[in-house]
């Protein structure tokens, strides 16, 4: 079965959480899930983190939007990424992340 191009930024940013120890998994939403969560949930340094993949130009659902922006409210870190972002996202786990509630746009052109 071919890969989409979200999958291929999901799988990168997984890879990516791997490396640098961060609990996660990828909540299933259909059905009997909730709508709008991140694809990604996880927790790194006793920080909660949601990240949203998107590729090429796409843009979250006002709802996804919704979710990312309680996650930061709440003092977590939201992450929306795309295939362009994913240098930035390598990144950020080297520095020390922020104690308040975050939300980080990584949708690069």
């Amino acid at each position: 079965m071919p890969s989409t191009p979200e999958k291929k930024v999901k799988d990168k940013v997984k890879k990516i959480l791997k490396e640098n120890g961060v609990y996660f998994f990828s909540p299933v939403t259909g059905g009997y899930g909730a709508s709008g969560v991140p694809d990604i949930v996880g927790c790194y340094r006793g920080r909660f983190i949601g990240i949203e993949t998107k590729a090429g130009s796409g843009k979250p659902t006002a709802l996804q939007e919704k979710n990312l922006m309680e996650i930061s409210e709440k003092g977590g870190i939201a992450i929306l990424v795309n295939e362009n972002g994913i240098k930035y996202l390598e990144n950020m786990f080297s520095v020390e992340l922020p104690n308040m509630g975050v939300l980080y746009d990584l949708l690069k052109e």
